[in-house]
C-alpha cells in the first residue's frame, strides 16, 4: 500500500482574488491530479451555520458543525464544479461574497480548523494532489513537494473579483469589492490562528501583470523539475 506521504502535493496559497483557484484547477487538469479547494470547506461551514442559525462567533457550535458537515464535491454532466451540502446543490451560494466573508470569520477558530484538517488531508490520493487555500503550505501540507504563494496588487485583485461577480450577474460596485478584499486581507493576515503568509520555502509569484496561461505554465515548469 502506498504511504500517503509518498504522494506528491503541490500547494497554491494566496489572498482573495489572487487567482489561486483558477491556477490550481488548470494545473490539476494538466497533471491529471486531484484538486482540493480548501476555501470551499470554510465557506460551507459559514453557509451552513447561517442556515442553521449558528452565530459566526460560536466557536464550539461551528466546530461541531464542521465535524459533521455533510458535503460532496462532484461534477455536473457538463463537467463543471458541483458542491452538494445536505443533499442540496450549493455551488452558486458557496461562491458569493457573503460566503467568503463567513469563511474568513470561521477560519479564525482553531477548533474549526482542527475539525476540517483530517478531511483536507484525505484528499491526498494518487497520483497527486493540487491544493489551494491560505495555509496549505504552512499547516495542512507542510511537506508539499512544491509550495507556491500567489499574489497580486490589491487593485488588480479587486478588479478580477469584480469581473467574476459581474459575469455571474451579481451587481456590486468595485469600491465595495475593494473594501471587502481589504477587510478579508486584514482578518486573514492578523488572525492568531494560521495567519495568511507564505511558507518559508514557498515560491512567490506576483500575477498582477501575468496572464493565467503564463502563471499556469510557470507552476507546471516547476513541477516538471521536481
Amino acid at each position: 500500500m502506498t504511504n500517503s506521504t509518498d504522494i506528491p502535493v503541490v500547494v497554491i496559497d494566496g489572498p482573495s482574488g489572487s487567482g489561486k483557484g483558477t491556477i490550481a484547477r488548470r494545473v490539476a487538469v494538466v497533471l491529471g491530479w486531484h484538486l482540493l479547494d480548501s476555501g470551499a470547506l470554510y465557506r460551507l461551514v459559514g453557509l451552513d451555520a447561517g442556515r442553521k442559525g449558528i452565530p459566526l462567533d460560536d466557536e464550539k457550535g461551528l466546530a461541531e458543525l464542521a465535524r459533521d458537515l455533510d458535503v460532496q464535491f462532484a461534477s455536473d454532466p457538463a463537467g463543471s464544479e458541483q458542491i452538494i451540502l445536505n443533499g442540496e446543490d450549493v455551488t452558486a451560494a458557496v461562491r458569493t461574497e457573503d460566503a467568503g466573508t463567513g469563511a474568513s470569520a470561521v477560519a479564525a477558530f482553531q477548533p474549526v480548523r482542527d475539525a476540517l484538517l483530517g478531511r483536507q488531508r484525505a484528499f491526498r490520493q494518487a497520483p497527486g494532489l493540487v491544493a489551494d487555500g491560505r495555509d496549505m503550505g504552512t499547516q495542512v501540507f507542510a511537506d508539499a513537494a512544491l509550495k507556491v504563494f500567489l499574489t497580486a496588487s490589491p487593485d488588480e485583485r479587486a478588479k478580477r473579483r469584480h469581473k467574476q461577480l459581474k459575469d455571474k450577474g451579481i451587481d456590486v460596485s468595485l469600491a465595495a469589492v475593494s473594501r471587502d478584499i481589504a477587510d478579508r486581507d486584514r482578518r486573514d493576515s492578523e488572525r492568531s490562528v494560521a495567519p495568511l503568509r507564505p511558507a518559508d520555502d514557498a515560491r512567490i509569484v506576483d500575477s498582477s501583470r501575468q496572464s493565467v496561461e503564463e502563471v499556469t505554465q510557470t507552476v507546471l515548469d516547476w513541477v516538471a523539475r521536481l
